[in-house]
């Protein structure tokens, strides 16, 4: 009886022991945060351990519910700030077994939902992260305007980071989403406040925006040029200064081979002619030449505009490097328009870190790149545009330049040159400025 007793008393204390290990080793549910975008929602269970976990989506009503096998909850679900106009609410459910914690999401309506975990990364620690797409909504399109109507000049704004993604945090905690979104909206309010350009922002909030939904807002905006405002940062706080990237041959090589890849989209590059080739043997080499042309141009004019941009930033701030950049960066490989990213300074230098939360000087930043935006498309308005309407461009004559290849370079006729500057020969003189007519 003795002995009988004291085995019960070793099960009561091994059982014990497990309870307290099992406790200990359990994960646990620690915070709930809900960034909400127009068209998506991310939502992002923080945790104290690496999160092993299963999903799935149920009907009448539309819910996702989420199990996090060995949870605990810590939080009350009741009281999470949620402005999503994608979900009711989130709370517990019955959870399937023991030791596991079933959340539910309710769902305004059926959605596609990626989840996925992210290691501990300052100033968080390990995350399930839940992103909710709804989709773009379809708006009825109006008559469409007649050919001839000169359009704006589109310029897509993106504000790099957002949401549970801060970017590089500064020595006194400031979060890089913040600061680039302040910039971006000022250089935003630029361009609408100049005649015959419109901007258009990728984000408008603090939430964040898949990388190539980025690109696919500028295309579907018909953007002309695509501008990332970023802030830099460094492992150590010396590096200061502004810079200019653009994208590198090297990725613009790999991305013309991904495009390609996805003959859906030829059309949508490519234009009428995507749909053309698409219908002949070669459809794949054509494409490609295409896509090729596509993107030289587009670099072209990225390097174009990058100078010009750099150029005025060198007159508000420091600069880190003098001449624009090339880089890898996934929001630049957009093959068919136009894109630069703007490095404001280095958010980890303490002094600057000062400099880009003060409004007067995300003034003067916005001023430098919209002065180097306006002062390309002036000098390179796109045909039927309205700068393009506004006044003939102007080009000062450089050595080596001829008739031929200035007509060559702004698409024109050289009866047309001659005739629009009074041109009797076809001598030119170095300094000469010549009246650029419309094309």
């Amino acid at each position: 009886m003795i002995i009988n007793n004291n085995i019960f008393k070793l099960a009561l204390l091994l059982l014990s022991l497990c309870t307290s290990f099992f406790a200990q080793s359990a994960n646990k549910l620690e915070g709930v945060r809900v960034w909400a975008a127009p068209e998506s929602t991310r939502i992002v269970f923080d945790l104290s351990k690496s999160p092993n976990y299963s999903h799935f989506t149920l009907t009448n009503p539309y819910r996702l519910v989420v199990d996090l096998k060995s949870s605990s909850n810590k939080v009350d679900l009741g009281k999470i700030a949620n402005n999503s106009k994608l979900v009711k609410r989130i709370r517990k459910s019955s959870p399937p077994e023991k030791g596991t914690l079933r959340i539910v999401i309710d769902l305004t309506k059926p959605l596609k939902a990626n989840l996925f975990a992210l290691p501990p990364t300052a100033p968080y620690g390990n995350r399930l992260v839940v992103d909710l797409d709804g989709g773009s909504t379809k708006v009825k399109s109006k008559p469409s305007k007649p050919a001839t109507a000169l359009r704006d000049v589109i310029v897509a704004i993106d504000a790099g980071h957002g949401g549970d993604d801060p970017g590089s945090i500064g020595p006194s905690g400031m979060y890089e989403k913040k600061v680039v979104l302040q910039i971006a909206k000022k250089v935003a309010a630029k361009i609408n406040a100049t005649p015959g350009m419109k901007a258009v922002m990728t984000r408008t909030g603090d939430y964040f925006v898949n990388l190539n939904r980025r690109s696919e807002i500028a295309r579907t905006s018909k953007a002309d040029l695509l501008i990332s405002i970023h802030a830099d940062a460094f492992t150590s706080p010396q590096p200061r200064g502004a810079s200019v990237w653009v994208l590198s041959m090297r990725r613009a090589n790999s991305e013309i081979g991904r495009w390609l890849e996805q003959k859906e989209k030829h059309s949508e590059l490519l234009g009428g002619a995507g749909e053309i080739i698409q219908n002949t043997d070669n459809e794949q080499y054509l494409a490609m030449t295409l896509l090729d042309m596509s993107m030289d141009r587009s670099m072209a004019i990225s390097h174009n505009i990058a100078g010009d941009v750099l150029s005025n930033l060198g007159k508000v701030t420091k600069l880190h490097k003098h001449k624009p950049e090339s880089a890898s960066f996934a929001v630049l490989k957009s093959p068919d328009i136009p894109s630069i990213l703007v490095e404001t300074g280095f958010i980890s230098n303490h002094k600057e870190e000062r400099l880009l939360s003060q409004r007067e000087h995300q003034n003067n930043l916005a001023k430098a790149v919209h002065k180097g935006v306006v002062k390309y498309f002036e000098a390179n308005p796109p045909v039927n545009s309205l700068l393009a309407s506004k006044s003939n461009t102007k080009h000062k004559v450089r050595s080596g330049e001829s008739l031929s290849v200035i007509a060559h370079r702004y698409q024109i006729s050289i009866s047309s040159l001659k005739k629009a500057n009074k041109l009797k020969s076809d001598s030119l003189r170095i300094g000469q400025t010549l009246v650029i007519p419309r094309a």
